[in-house]
C-alpha cells in the first residue's frame, strides 16, 4: 500500500481528474480560509461532522445572467435549518451573503447553480456534536441544470414512493442526511419514470426526492400541500405569489395549502411539481394513468413562463455578481 505524505500529495492529486470535475467552478472553504477553482482541492476533512453523519444543513439556488435568484430567501431558509438543529454561523447571514457573492465571482459564470452548506465542523469520528468546536462554512458553485420541460416538452411522468414520509419535524429543515430523499431518486431510475411522490401516513401528498408537488383542480384551484409537513421549497411560495396574477385575470379560482390525496391526483385538471432547477413541471401520467387529458395543460404552461420571466428579469429578487 502506498504511503501519501506532503512529499507526494500533489502528484497523487494530479492523477486523479475525472471528466465531471469540469461542472465544478468555484468553492469557499471556511476551513482553508478562502476559495479554490481547482475541482481537486475542493475538499471536505473526513472528520467534519458533516461527512460521517450528515451533521449540517444546505440550500442551493440558481444564477442566470450573472444574478443569483432569489438569493435572500435562500439564505433566510438556511438560517432556519440551521437554527433548527442547534447551528449558527458566527458572522450571521451577512457575512454568508458576501462570501457567497465573493464565490460565484470567483467562478465567473454568466449561468451556474450555487450550494451553501453550514457544516457542524471538524472535530471527532463521534456523534455528539458538541465535539466539534466550531461550524464550518461550504460554498460551491457548479455547473447550471436544464429546466426539465426544456428537455421534455410532453411533461413527466410519476410513480408513488414507497419510502416512508420523513416526520414534520425533519421535513421542514434541509438537512445534509439525505438518504431518503437518494431512495426516492433511486426509485425514479429503476422504474424509469421522471420522479416519484411521497404520501404520509394518513395518506396525504408529501413532496418528492427534490421537489415539490402540487395540482391544479377541475374547479380552477391551485393546491400545494401544507407547509408544515413539507419544506417550504422557495420556488412554490414563488410560484404561489405568480399564480395571483392568473387569479385575477379569472384562469384560476383559488390558491391555497391544502391536504392533497391520491384520489385528489386522480381526479385533477393538472399535477405540478416545481424545484429550483427545474422551474415548473407539467405531469403528464401518475401511476401510469393520464393526469387530465395527459398533456401539459395552461395553468402549468402559463405559471412556467412566468416564472422563468422572474428569474430572468425581476430586479427586486435578482442579486448581481
Amino acid at each position: 500500500m502506498r504511503t501519501i505524505d506532503f512529499s507526494n500529495y500533489l502528484d497523487v492529486l494530479s492523477g486523479l481528474r475525472k471528466p465531471w470535475q469540469g461542472q465544478y467552478h468555484a468553492m469557499y472553504s471556511s476551513v482553508l480560509g478562502g476559495v479554490t477553482r481547482d475541482p481537486l482541492l475542493m475538499q471536505v476533512p473526513i472528520d467534519d461532522h458533516l461527512v460521517h453523519r450528515g451533521d449540517g444543513v444546505f440550500d442551493t439556488f440558481k444564477c442566470v445572467g450573472r444574478a443569483a435568484y432569489n438569493l435572500d430567501a435562500h439564505l433566510r431558509r438556511l438560517m432556519r435549518s440551521a437554527a433548527a438543529i442547534g447551528l449558527s454561523w458566527p458572522g450571521g447571514i451577512g457575512e454568508i451573503r458576501k462570501l457567497t457573492l465573493g464565490t460565484l465571482a470567483a467562478a465567473d459564470r454568466e449561468a451556474c447553480s450555487g450550494r451553501v452548506m453550514i457544516a457542524r465542523g471538524p472535530g471527532s469520528f463521534g456523534v455528539s456534536p458538541y465535539e466539534s468546536p466550531e461550524p464550518a462554512l461550504y460554498i460551491v458553485v457548479y455547473a447550471a441544470g436544464v429546466p426539465f420541460m426544456d428537455k421534455h416538452p410532453e411533461g413527466a411522468s410519476v410513480r408513488r414512493s414507497q419510502v416512508p414520509v420523513k416526520p414534520a419535524r425533519f421535513a421542514t429543515v434541509k438537512n445534509c442526511n439525505y438518504l431518503p430523499n437518494v431512495m426516492m431518486k433511486r426509485e425514479s431510475v429503476d422504474w424509469g419514470v421522471d420522479f416519484v411522490v411521497g404520501f404520509d401516513s394518513d395518506g396525504f401528498m408529501a413532496e418528492g426526492a427534490t421537489e415539490n408537488f402540487g395540482l391544479v383542480t377541475k374547479k380552477g384551484e391551485l393546491l400545494f400541500p401544507r407547509v408544515e409537513g413539507v419544506l417550504d421549497g422557495t420556488t412554490m411560495l414563488r410560484v404561489m405569489q405568480l399564480a395571483e396574477a392568473l387569479v385575477e385575470a379569472g384562469d384560476l379560482k383559488a390558491i391555497a395549502f391544502r391536504d392533497i390525496t391520491e384520489a385528489d391526483v386522480r381526479g385533477a385538471a393538472e399535477m405540478l411539481i416545481v424545484g429550483t432547477t427545474i422551474n415548473v413541471v407539467s405531469v403528464r401520467s401518475f401511476e401510469g394513468v393520464p393526469v387530465g387529458d395527459g398533456a401539459p395543460g395552461p395553468v402549468g404552461g402559463a405559471l412556467n413562463a412566468r416564472l422563468m420571466s422572474d428569474i430572468a428579469t425581476n430586479d427586486a429578487l435578482r442579486t448581481a455578481y
